[in-house]
C-alpha cells in the first residue's frame, strides 16, 4: 500500500490529485479527509444561537412552576 499526503482545494466537489502522485495511485484508493477550519471561528451552533437568538412572536417563557410541574 502506498500512502501519500497532500493539501488540495475542493472545486465543484472534486479533489484533484497532484501530478507527482498520479502515477503511484491506481484504481482503488482509501480516502480520509480532514477539513481545516479557520482559526478563531470555531463557534458551534449553540454559540451562534446565543449570539443571535431566534425571535418568535407571542413567545412567553415557561414559569418555574410550569417547568417543574409533573
Amino acid at each position: 500500500m502506498v500512502t501519500v499526503q497532500f493539501k488540495s482545494k475542493i472545486k465543484n466537489g472534486v479533489i484533484e490529485i497532484p501530478r507527482k502522485y498520479k502515477g503511484k495511485l491506481r484504481d482503488n484508493v482509501r480516502v480520509t479527509l480532514k477539513a481545516e477550519t479557520p482559526k478563531g471561528k470555531s463557534k458551534n451552533y449553540l454559540d451562534t444561537l446565543l449570539a443571535h437568538p431566534v425571535k418568535v412572536k407571542k413567545f412567553s417563557p415557561l414559569t418555574r412552576d410550569q417547568i417543574y410541574a409533573r
